[in-house]
This record gives C-alpha cells, sequence and structure tokens, in this order.
C-alpha cells in the first residue's frame, strides 16, 4: 500500500504520522510509543468507547471518526490496524494519494530493526509476561523500551514503558503470522496449541508458523521457552534440528527446565515459590494461578538475558532481590485477572481468557486464592470457528466454577456466523458436565439476574474476548443506586 518505507530513522518528527483504528490495542500502545520518541500522532476509529480512549487522551491525541477527510498530502506515513482493510475510507483515500502506509505488525517490525529486540510471544501469556518483563527490566534499570498488548498497572496503566532505547521488548502475535515482521535477537514463547481456526486450520500449522518465526533468530540467537508446554517444547525441539547455534533455555515446573520453580503454596491470596538456579531468594506473586508464577519464570529468563547482554555478566543476588520485590509488587495488566470492584462482599473481576486452557487456568487460580467462596464465570465465545473446532474443551473448561453464565458468541468481522455452533449450544455442554449453567443471549441481560443471584463472598468473573466485561460497570452502577 502507497510508497515503501523501509527505514524508521527517514521518519521526520516535525511530519505528521496518521493512524487508522488508533483505539485497539496495540495501536494505542504504538500511539504512544511514537508520541515518547517526539512524532505528531493523529489517529481516528469508532464512536465506542474503550478503556484506550483514557490512555490516548493524556498523551493529547483524541481520535476522529473514519472519514476520508481526515487524510490529507501533509501526512508523511499512515500507520492502520489490521483490521481495517480496502473498504475503509481513509485507506482507500492514502492510497489514491500515495501516502506511504504500514500496518500495525509492519510498523513494529521496523521498529525492532532499530534496536536489540526481544519477542514475547506464544498463544497464552503473553500480555502478562510482557508486563512482569517489563517491570523486572525498569527495577534493573535496563535501558529498554516495552509495548505491551494491554495495558499495565506497574506501566501507570499504560501500554508502553520507557526506560531507554538501546533495547526493545514487545509482545509480538502469532495471527496471520503478523510476527515475521519483528526483528529478534532473543524469543521467549510461552505455548503452542491450536488456535486462530479461521487461519491455522489444525494444530501442526500453526506449530509451523512459531517454528518459522524462531528461526529468524540471527546467528546465535537466543530463545526461551517453557518447558511445562508440548507445544513449546516441540517448537524448540524441532528448532534446535535445524538451528544448532541458537541458544536455548527452558523455564517452567519441570525439574527438567534450565529454570525451575519449586516450594510452590499459596497464603493469603499471594503465591509464593523459589527457583533452584536461585539460591536464598523467594518471589512472590499477587496474582492468581499456578500459570502467573510460569509467567513470572519466563520474564525472569528473559530480563536476565537481557542483562547478560548489556553489562557481560550474570544479575546478582542483589539484582535478584529487586527482580523480588518488583514480581512482588506488580498487580497485573488490563483485563487480565483485573480487579473491578466490591460491594456488600461480592468481588467483581474480568478476564480476556478466550481459549479453553486459558479459561480452565484462570479459574483453578481464583479458585485456589478463593477456595471457601463461591466462583460465578460469565463467559462469552469468541467466534464461531474456535469454539466450533474447540467445542469439547470449552465444555469441559468451566471444572473449577461453580456456576457459569453464557451468550451468544461474539462473531468476529472476518468470518460468517455457523448455523453448526452457537453460545446457547456450548451451554447446553458445560450443562452436561454437571455445572449449573445460566443462559442470556445479550451479556447485559444478565445483569437484572446477577444483581439479585450473586450474595456476599461470592467472586464473580467475566471471561472471554467479547463484550461481557460490560457487566461488572452495570452491576456495580445498579447496586450504587440501589444504596441512594
Amino acid at each position: 500500500m502507497g510508497d515503501t518505507l523501509n527505514s524508521f530513522s527517514t521518519l521526520s518528527k516535525q511530519k505528521l504520522i496518521h493512524m487508522i483504528g488508533i483505539k485497539g490495542t496495540g495501536m494505542c500502545a504504538l500511539a504512544e510509543f511514537l508520541h515518547h520518541e517526539g512524532f505528531t500522532i493523529s489517529g481516528s476509529d469508532t464512536s465506542e468507547t474503550f478503556y484506550t480512549d483514557r490512555i490516548l487522551q493524556k498523551i493529547g491525541i483524541i481520535p476522529k471518526l473514519f472519514s476520508e477527510d481526515n487524510i490529507t498530502e501533509s501526512i508523511q506515513l499512515i500507520i492502520y490496524s489490521a483490521a481495517y482493510g480496502d473498504n475503509n475510507p481513509e485507506i482507500k483515500k492514502a492510497k489514491q494519494l500515495n501516502i506511504p502506509m504500514k500496518s500495525y505488525p509492519e510498523m513494529l517490525g521496523l521498529l525492532s530493526k532499530n534496536r536489540i529486540s526481544a519477542a514475547i510471544c506464544g498463544v497464552h501469556g503473553k500480555t502478562t509476561t510482557t508486563g512482569m518483563t517489563g517491570t523486572i527490566a525498569k527495577a534493573l534499570d535496563l535501558p529498554a523500551a516495552v509495548i505491551a498488548g494491554s495495558a499495565i498497572t506497574a506501566f501507570d496503566n499504560s501500554s508502553i514503558l520507557y526506560n531507554g532505547e538501546k533495547y526493545l521488548i514487545a509482545e509480538t502475535c502469532e495471527y496471520r503470522r503478523h510476527f515475521l515482521n519483528y526483528a529478534p535477537a532473543v524469543i521467549l514463547l510461552t505455548s503452542v496449541e491450536s488456535d486462530h481456526q479461521d487461519y491455522y486450520p489444525d494444530y501442526a500449522s500453526i506449530r509451523d508458523a512459531f517454528i518459522e518465526f524462531c528461526n529468524t533468530l540471527p546467528d546465535n540467537g537466543t530463545l526461551i521457552y517453557c518447558k511445562d508446554d508440548p507445544g513449546a517444547s516441540e517448537v524448540a525441539d524441532k528448532v534446535h534440528t535445524i538451528r544448532s547455534d541458537i541458544r536455548m533455555i527452558s523455564y517452567g515446573l519441570s525439574r527438567d527446565a534450565d529454570i525451575s520453580a519449586y516450594n510452590l503454596y499459596t497464603d493469603q491470596q499471594k503465591q509464593f515459590f523459589s527457583i533452584l538456579a536461585i539460591d536464598g531468594q523467594q518471589f512472590s506473586l499477587s496474582i492468581p494461578g499456578i500459570h502467573s508464577v510460569v509467567n513470572a519464570l519466563g520474564a525472569l529468563v528473559l530480563t536476565s538475558t537481557l542483562y547478560e547482554m548489556e553489562h557481560m555478566q550474570k544479575p546478582s543476588q542483589k539484582n535478584y532481590e529487586k527482580a523480588a520485590h518488583a514480581l512482588a509488587c506488580f498487580s497485573g495488566a488490563k483485563r487480565r485477572s483485573e480487579y473491578i470492584g466490591t460491594w456488600n462482599g461480592i468481588s467483581i473481576y474480568d478476564d480476556y481468557g478466550h481459549h479453553p486452557t486459558a479459561i480452565y487456568k484462570t479459574i483453578k487460580g481464583f479458585k485456589n486464592f478463593f477456595p471457601e467462596n463461591r466462583i460465578i464465570v460469565d463467559f462469552m465465545s469468541h467466534t464461531y470457528s474456535r469454539t466450533k473446532a474447540l467445542f469439547n474443551e470449552f465444555a469441559h473448561a468451566f471444572s473449577d466454577a461453580d456456576v457459569v453464565i453464557m451468550h451468544k458468541i461474539y462473531a468476529s468481522a472476518r468470518e460468517q456466523a455457523d448455523p453448526e455452533v452457537s453460545g446457547e449450544l456450548l451451554a447446553q455442554a458445560i450443562r452436561t458436565t454437571g455445572k449449573t449453567v445460566y443462559y442470556f443471549e445479550e451479556p447485559l441481560d444478565a445483569v437484572p439476574f446477577l444483581h439479585s443471584f450473586l450474595k456476599p463472598n461470592d467472586i464473580i468473573i467475566t471471561m472471554g474476548a467479547g463484550n461481557n466485561w460490560q457487566i461488572g460497570p452495570a452491576l456495580l452502577e445498579q447496586w450504587s443506586k440501589s444504596n441512594e
């Protein structure tokens, strides 16, 4: 699209960069990053309000509504969300004016070529691991910029952390092989299993995409991978047979991992653990789930690797004490086991988990944190193709929930409705596993029911990549009005 742009350094900070779909999580993070670099940014999107509106407002960007009038010859570059194509009026106009254009993953790739870059990838755990990595990197004073796929509390509720220019640490996406635009010196691979079935029809196809990405590492590059995850281990093994020069570092709960956690226990809604390779240092987390401990291990390995690159020596015991303190203070990311509020002893959380594995691990983590509380999960499945391909896995993902609320499938613009699968059919399948399930077609239709159904000490978690997150704020508003 438009003229090519092959170097970040050719951009002028005196000229405008316009971002189409600027409210998307990745696009918003990129806007923050470019603003911090001194560029003048404008953007456009739909009228719907997202949490990213607040982030953009903080840096002085008020998105306009999509219109061809937003596109003028004064724009030096357009960055567009991969969610938009030639039917977008601004993209059409930009092509007519022959303005250089880059998609979000292409622009992130361009930035990665300008620094020593690390990529965090995988089907699960990318955002939390990126947030933890940035938090530790800041504690160790690494000269790094970090770009996450959501707002991170420790990043001052922003999606970026800017602590220097030498290194770039970014969350990268496997969908449509977007991560192949990125040029990493180090890759952290969290997990690989079947997902994005509209693009990857089976496990082998998505596995091979991760293998292709890992093989882009430069000579003597580093691949950090989760030993506990069968898919990540398979990718690492296959990459090793092709590229014996790549340094492999594994992490996980498995004692076979290079970096392994042990002595795990939960007490007073905190997780504690030690690491075999780091003697005498206990670590803790205030976010639920064993998977969070594994994500913390990955973050520690990645920051330690970058620390070695920067200082030509391993981190000291004092450095690990700083890292432990940073992890103890880490309170998560937007829509990742995010605390929304409490009323009359009823606590509301929200989580982006939309794959059966993530759902199962997240609910189990909450059950471990709150063993005496009733766990109510409100779930909205995302995409017909994912729901259909993993239907049985979804049906059995709620084993640690006491009650499940279900809704229609949140459709993707990139696929057609499939009459063979629905939210109601999935609700019926979950019932067959012995769960109590209630169904409401639209998420907000469940609010009156939940208002009377929930009782003190209940934990309600809205889960999924749909719009059922609206239930939490709606409940809090209704409860506050009932007190007036």
